[in-house]
């Protein structure tokens, strides 16, 4: 019994389409990344807390207060003044959740002020934001 051999057959992978496949990685993750926080704009430590779940059903407000008191709405450097007027305004879009990050190393009466202009604003779903 005598086997028929090919002598210019040449075993290999082709690369081109793994490497397209690399690019489209690269690609996704590159765009994926930069829409990971839209909002956070002050450097903020949050405090840690062992049973933190995050569930919205809507986009919510994002709140942020900085270690020196200044405040951010949606990205957006605000006093304390035009945060409640603006938050009363977005209460008519029905934008009814609101999360509070606030950094960890603030006066605990700050952020208990912040959450009442909340509260007074008519937003009834209210988170603090943690690790």
């Amino acid at each position: 019994m005598q086997f028929l051999k090919e002598a210019d057959e040449e075993v290999g992978i082709t690369l081109t389409s793994l490497i397209d496949v690399i690019f489209l990685l690269l690609i996704f993750f590159m765009v994926t990344t930069t829409l990971i926080e839209p909002f956070r704009r002050l450097d903020i430590q949050l405090p840690e807390a062992k049973a933190a779940t995050a569930e919205t059903k809507s986009i919510p407000v994002t709140i942020e207060i900085g270690e020196k008191g200044e405040i951010s709405l949606n990205g957006e450097r605000v006093d304390g003044s035009a945060l409640e007027s603006r938050l009363k305004a977005m209460e008519k879009e029905l934008k009814r959740t609101a999360i509070v990050r606030a950094d960890r190393r603030l006066d605990y009466g700050r952020v208990v002020g912040v959450l009442g202009i909340c509260r007074a604003s008519g937003f009834r779903d209210i988170g603090i934001a943690v690790k």
